[in-house]
């Protein structure tokens, strides 16, 4: 076993925990650490490196949701077995982060001939800051005013561009310059614009989750691209049910999958980039609900690892802001960037300009990330109150799954009735829950008592009574 000795930066920002996740990670992808070779044990490596045995439990939990190691009970943490181990991630091959073009962005350029021209899923509105927003606002229109009277760029607002390429590379290792970035309003809308793109390379076959996001289904179904649904498991997409010896596309969400909430292991990641290369074909990533994570650190993005231009890259602020918002973007790889532009000139911009450049500044001036944080400190705070209430008054009635992320999670409800009369008396209490049997093609596939329990909107201080009337109408038989 290679000793385990990090260097920590005790004047870092950085948690020591996330220094030795960081330093592991890297012992495991240069090949100094072997596949299947035993870690320390928490408690010897606490001693050895003067750390709490929380601090490098934190890690290896990280490491584990992650995919680098994996537990065996009594026995302690093991590396995993990952592909491409030694190579370089896209991340760390790109010396030129925001635009390898070398040309320099104005934020908001002054001289105006230079200038290119559902519910369920809504967020606390109690973290939002209104009164910063509207100072953002009031400033585009005081400021710029002579920016809101040409029309948008068919991509988005180029300042706008610029800050989504910082913020997703630090938050979710996302590399990429503004000019692959397009902006739209919604993500169907951005799915749209990219239907016509995939069908410019030739493709018309799409794989989707199974179950997974039903409006994503039947945009590709309505474009005319075959679809294959392709079942999920505890690890996100089964790879070995992807066409093979097709040029096609596959439509996952490995940070968060919805509606399971599964979480796609490194090594899985690798292959599935691997199928791509292998079969000339795309993966559209979508990013949903990723941030939100409760324990440890968001799940980096696949975007990140991919150095062959396979991965697409969908991002949404209209569940992270406020619904009516409507602004998502995509990443597209360079060749399909290319491919908008020729096809864009057609296009009006879909989203509001004014909303575009307020944005813009809102995260210029460091308050999405702000806000982001606040959601995540209340959600989680949620998630562990109706975690709580749910033991508290269960007597085994609810089982949840998929509790470290997202605004949801999956019930299993010990009840004979229906899934959609489980629904009908939630609703009645002012809870959302959907079958989960609804988000798959073949819903016999699924138990049908299985829920999508959506508990961002129940107030802090309301969960445990509402748990405990759903409870009681629940197993009242009517």
């Amino acid at each position: 076993m290679k000793a385990i000795i990090p260097e920590f930066d005790e004047n870092s920002t950085r948690p020591l925990y996330l220094q030795l996740y960081d330093y592991i990670k890297k012992q495991i992808l240069s090949n100094e650490m072997n596949p299947n070779e035993k870690l320390p044990s928490l408690r010897s490596l606490a001693e050895r490196l003067n750390l709490s045995i929380t601090t490098v439990n934190l890690a290896y939990s990280q490491l584990n949701v992650e995919g680098y190691i994996y537990s065996k009970p009594q026995s302690g943490y093991y590396v995993c077995n990952i592909l491409h181990r030694g190579e370089k991630s896209a991340i760390d091959s790109k010396t030129e982060l925001y635009d390898k073009s070398g040309m320099e962005y104005s934020l908001f350029p002054v001289d105006v001939e230079k200038t290119d021209e559902s519910s369920v899923f809504q967020y606390d509105l109690s973290c939002f800051d209104f009164n910063k927003w509207k100072k953002c606002m009031n400033k585009v229109l005081t400021e710029y005013p002579h920016l809101l009277m040409f029309e948008s760029d068919p991509q988005g607002e180029l300042a706008l561009r610029y800050e989504i390429s910082k913020y997703i590379y630090r938050s979710r290792g996302v590399v990429c310059n503004p000019e692959q970035i397009v902006i739209g309003a919604g993500t169907q809308q951005i799915t749209s614009h990219l239907c016509l793109i995939l069908s410019k390379l030739g493709i018309n076959h799409v794989a989707v989750e199974e179950p997974g996001y039903l409006p994503v289904k039947n945009m590709f179904r309505d474009r005319g691209f075959v679809i294959t649904p392709v079942d999920v498991d505890k690890d996100g997409i089964k790879i070995h049910r992807l066409p093979a010896n097709i040029k096609s596309a596959v439509y996952v969400s490995p940070s968060n999958q919805f509606p399971t909430g599964a979480v796609m292991p490194i090594a899985k990641r690798y292959q599935l980039l691997e199928w791509a290369n292998h079969n000339n074909s795309i993966i559209i990533e979508d990013d949903y609900d990723s941030e939100l994570r409760y324990f440890g650190k968001p799940i980096p993005a696949l975007q990140g690892l991919d150095n062959d231009q396979r991965v697409v890259y969908l991002g949404s602020f209209s569940s992270t802001l406020f619904s009516s918002i409507k602004i998502s973007y995509m990443v597209l790889p360079e060749k399909m960037a290319d491919i908008f532009k020729e096809i864009g000139h057609g296009y009006t911009q879909t989203c509001s300009k004014t909303e575009q450049l307020t944005l813009a500044l809102f995260m210029e001036q460091g308050l999405y990330q702000t806000n982001i944080k606040k959601l995540r400190h209340l959600y989680s705070r949620k998630l562990q109150k109706v975690i709580g209430a749910i033991h508290k008054y269960g007597n085994g009635i609810i089982k949840p799954t998929n509790t470290s992320s997202g605004i949801n999670m999956i019930i299993n409800v010990n009840s004979k009735k229906s899934a959609g009369k489980l629904c009908s008396e939630a609703k009645a209490l002012g809870v959302s829950a959907t079958p989960v049997s609804i988000y798959a093609d073949d819903p016999t596939g699924h138990q049908l008592t299985m829920l999508v329990f959506y508990y961002n909107q129940i107030p802090i201080n309301q969960i445990e009574n509402t748990i405990q009337s759903l409870i009681k109408i629940w197993t009242t038989v009517k």
